[in-house]
């Protein structure tokens, strides 16, 4: 797991807890609901952080005979449980709260306290807010923001950045409530605001947990790669054809890989196996993200009798021998991790 997942991460923690305590003590003293939604909303984004900063430490953990692909998918639960909590606690009680509000609108007191206070925080969450944004930026190129989400696979830092824009978002909101209800007399306005900042946190939480069920559920590399890894299979002379490139994120820094090739008919097992070599050489350098290739030895043919028994069956289960080093009897290499 990259070190600038968990930066973003600190900052993000360090950040929440500072601007919850203001928020709450700042609720205390005027009575403004959308003011405690936004520190209900901190508290919320505090916990999350910690649940991901445990989610990193978890997905480190080396593989085990129950795990033998290690734990790097684990973040991608603990980026689901994050979701499911920010739409649970922080969006059901900023609706809840404001509802309530409605029904027994109270006129906001000392409305200088909560703006000083939305002041300190967007300066603190944009402070995040930019850490997040420079890490994502970096490792995702000049892609717009949501193409680069859903291309993401380190949950950890799109999750951060989410989070710190509902943040903002619920800042001008709840500031918005306040300047309305002060210049019309109406406290009404505050309890719109908490509403409305539910509703923000409810939208993100959505879009996050739709992003952490592909990865959880399993998504391929990036088409780049999937494509770079044909081009380098189908330059190589002691191979007839790549039949299948399959990969699947194993954490956000670990990709497996299953290539089905179909091998020149005139090799014997110690071309295949120096054949298999290169093509992990090649592959490896070219991608270190891969971290584990399975070479399975199969003729145009015999693909075609097995797709045609997949679809009988409907199971999709049946499938050729795997290759190990030239043979025909095992997985072509798994790297020490």
């Amino acid at each position: 797991m990259a070190e600038g997942s968990t930066k973003v991460v600190l900052a993000a923690l360090g950040g929440n807890l500072a601007i919850a305590i203001t928020k709450f003590v700042a609720s205390a003293l005027t009575g403004s609901a959308a003011m405690f939604s936004e520190a209900i909303h901190s508290v919320v984004d505090s916990g999350n952080q910690v649940l991901l900063l445990y989610g990193i430490r978890r997905a480190r953990r080396p593989p085990t005979p129950q795990h033998p692909f290690g734990h790097g998918r684990e973040v991608y639960f603990w980026s689901f449980v994050v979701a499911v909590l920010l739409f649970g606690i922080g969006a059901g009680l900023s609706i809840y709260d404001g509802w309530q509000a409605l029904g027994h609108p109270e006129p906001v007191e000392n409305p200088w306290v909560n703006f000083a206070v939305l002041g300190f925080a967007v300066l603190f969450e944009g402070f995040s807010w930019l850490v997040a944004l420079r890490e994502f930026r970096r490792t995702q190129g000049g892609l717009g923001i949501l193409s680069a989400v859903h291309r993401s696979k380190n949950p950890s830092v799109f999750v951060v950045l989410f989070e710190d824009t509902a943040a903002l978002i619920g800042l001008l909101l709840a500031g918005g409530g306040l300047i309305v209800g002060e210049m019309t007399g109406n406290p009404v306005w505050d309890a719109y605001a908490s509403i409305a900042i539910g509703v923000v946190l409810a939208v993100v939480a959505a879009m996050l947990a739709y992003e952490s069920k592909g990865l959880l559920i399993g998504e391929s590399a990036d088409r780049r790669i999937v494509d770079g890894i044909r081009r380098i299979v189908g330059e190589e002379a002691r191979v007839k054809r790549p039949l299948d490139v399959l990969t699947m994120h194993m954490g956000p820094d670990d990709v497996l890989l299953n290539l089905s090739v179909e091998f020149q008919d005139s090799l014997n097992a110690r071309d295949v196996e120096d054949a298999v070599c290169a093509l992990e050489t090649r592959i490896r350098r070219d991608y270190p993200i891969i971290r584990r290739i399975f070479v399975e030895a199969e003729s145009l043919r015999a693909r075609r009798n097995r797709q045609a028994a997949e679809e009988q069956a409907g199971d999709g289960q049946a499938g050729g021998g795997p290759v190990k080093g030239g043979g025909f009897d095992g997985p072509a290499q798994v790297p020490a991790q």
